[in-house]
């Protein structure tokens, strides 16, 4: 299956500053794929070491002579490890002893040589014992399929160039074909294992088992711990849906447990991010670039890695999910908002906040900081969508900063003074596309002047 993030990769090889790379991600998400197919179509030789319950690798970083670890795994592998010939690859690089730090040595000693590893986020960062390879490594970060690329996956070549190139009248055009292949991505979602079985059996039970057999895998994950955080882990996960329904998505401890406080899920939560299994969206006091200087610590909102596995762990049937508009209109937009950060993420380097006023109803479903500048985002699930909290904000509350409006709604393209409405389907193709035209074409978002 293709996938975007393979054009970095091509790039990284290429460059004349390289450095080890290190591909980061959620389990399940492709990482041992896509670099193998990298290294199988980009060099003459791969050479694969899958450092988890491997006895070879356990002594094999002993010290860090560079020369003395590629000969090992040459006599080990019978293999010819040559530098611009070959791609040495170490998945699972967070169970190998001093692996991690081998990596500065690499980059020293052999920068010549195409290395490149994979390791779970929170593995990785676990790793406390060990010096991180601080400024000697290159860091890149896969997520599950977005929608593109599930597009790509089921053979919509044509359909994908569409929405990648925001060719927003041609969408217009095939508005039911991209609301269908939408409606299927809610629920099928973007671990590629899900994906890879609904392109080909079109079976929603066996897309079901595929994304039981991934939430087993992550509670396998959180029982390597003490019981108690084991529980509030489980706990944290479980609530998601529910706090998702809620009118104002907050994240409320209260929701968890009666009585819970924040001192007691505080590490669950962090573990959960950690693990990129969840994403953590802050409040921010002022839409003002930039909006890391305005966050508030104390409120935030928890979205999950995928909206496919949210719909298992909201129990929403295949039937409510694939037919009818019960994915847009049911749930409060949750998914929708789910799909909306999903999205973002994997365009990548988009930050996201939301705001809220304590002292009235007037809440933006997020803010998100794009070339220089900060664009309020509404995200309606339906057709029948009105705007008033986001002209509010934009035309009253914050009317000096001249900020336009971006409303995602399953509308077409249209463009208004004060705000631009797009479809769900094309988020993709206009933060890559349109947001290099706001000067020049029909969409002209001024610059935020603060």
């Amino acid at each position: 299956m293709e996938r975007n993030i393979y054009k970095q990769l091509v790039a990284w090889k290429n460059s004349e500053d390289r450095k080890p790379l290190i591909l980061l991600g959620a389990r399940q998400v492709g990482k041992t794929y896509i670099l193998k197919e990298f290294g199988k179509h980009e060099f003459q030789n791969l050479v694969y070491v899958n450092c988890h319950n491997n006895p070879f690798v356990q002594s094999l970083f002993s010290d860090f002579d560079i020369s003395r670890i590629i000969y090992a795994i040459e006599v080990n592998y019978e293999v010819k490890i040559e530098p611009n010939k070959t791609l040495l690859f170490f998945d699972e690089i967070q169970e190998a002893p001093n692996a991690i730090p081998s990596l500065k040595y690499f980059c020293e000693d052999m920068r010549q040589l195409h290395v490149v590893a994979a390791g779970s986020l929170l593995g990785i960062s676990l790793r406390e014992e060990e010096s991180y390879p601080v400024g000697k490594v290159n860091i890149l970060k896969m997520y599950p399929m977005n929608f593109t690329e599930f597009l790509l996956a089921l053979g919509r070549t044509q359909l994908y160039e569409v929405v990648i190139s925001g060719d927003w009248e041609m969408m217009r055009s095939l508005h039911g074909l991209l609301t269908e292949m939408l409606r299927q991505y809610y629920f099928v979602g973007g671990m590629p294992e899900a994906v890879s079985t609904w392109a080909m059996t079109s079976d929603p039970q066996k897309v079901r088992q595929v994304q039981h057999d991934i939430l087993d895998t992550y509670y396998r994950d959180f029982g390597k711990h003490s019981n108690t955080l084991v529980h509030r882990i489980r706990q944290v996960w479980d609530s998601i849906p529910a706090q998702l329904a809620k009118e104002n998505k907050k994240f409320i401890f209260g929701a968890i447990k009666k009585g819970a406080r924040a001192a007691e899920f505080e590490q669950a939560i962090q573990w959960l991010a950690d693990a990129g299994l969840i994403y953590k969206v802050y409040r921010v006091s002022a839409p003002k670039y930039p909006l890391k200087f305005y966050k508030d610590d104390s409120a935030f909102k928890i979205y999950m890695l995928d909206c496919g596995l949210l719909a298992l762990l909201s129990e929403s049937r295949p039937q409510d999910m694939l037919l009818g508009d019960n994915a847009f209109t049911e749930f409060k937009g949750a998914y929708t908002e789910n799909f909306f950060l999903q999205e973002l993420t994997s365009i990548g380097n988009i930050p996201a906040y939301y705001y809220s006023k304590d002292n009235s109803r007037l809440e933006i479903d997020f803010l998100v900081q794009h070339v220089g500048r900060v664009i309020p985002c509404e995200v309606k699930a339906e057709e029948n969508v009105k705007s008033k909290s986001l002209r509010t904000f934009v035309a009253d509350e914050w009317q000096d900063l001249h900020l336009k409006g971006l409303r995602c709604s399953m509308k077409p393209f249209a463009d208004q003074d004060w705000m631009c409405n797009i479809p769900l389907y094309g988020i993709e193709g206009f933060f890559h596309e349109a947001m290099h035209v706001f000067s020049i074409g029909s969409i002209s978002f001024p610059p935020n002047q603060q």
